[in-house]
């Protein structure tokens, strides 16, 4: 994997935490990110979640969702204790989360944001997320991506 590591893998690695690391060629032209990783990996939809950073009455945060669905943004500010949310505009998500869209990872952040994972990863032994960059996933545990980024669980995706 030389060249090809991120911060989210390194914390992997530094953890010693049971990953494995996969890669796709992304197509530029996929319509979705997710969609796109599941299709190529040949993994079930459900057991591949999007990490989406939202502004959460003015503070940023990130959801965990399968990218067969939607991040609920009112069950997310619940989660969090908080009234309302909105997608984080892309150049701040980016800013605070030192990935690019598309490849934001709920792992290895920049700037450590609270994370919600979606309460559908426990149905899973294992669910790839993104690894920092298009075209390369992690499969993990979801118990340990909670552990190590000390995520809630809740049902966030409509």
């Amino acid at each position: 994997m030389a060249g090809r590591g991120t911060p989210a893998t390194a914390l992997l690695a530094a953890r010693g935490v049971e990953h494995q690391v996969h890669t796709y060629e992304h197509d530029p032209r996929a319509e979705s990110y997710g969609l796109e990783a599941a299709e190529a990996l040949g993994r079930a939809p459900e057991q591949v979640f999007k990490t989406l950073v939202a502004d959460v009455d003015g503070v940023l945060a990130v959801g965990v969702v399968p990218v067969t669905g939607q991040l609920d943004l009112k069950a997310l500010a619940a989660a969090l204790g908080r009234k309302k949310a909105k997608l984080a505009a892309v150049a701040e998500a980016e800013r605070a989360t030192g990935y690019v869209t598309g490849g934001i990872s709920p792992l290895g952040q920049r700037k450590r944001l609270p994370v919600v994972l979606d309460a559908s990863a426990l149905e899973h032994p294992t669910i790839l997320c993104s690894a920092g960059r298009r075209g390369l996933e992690i499969e993990l545990a979801a118990a340990e991506l909670v552990r190590l980024v000390d995520a809630r669980v809740a049902a966030i995706a409509g």
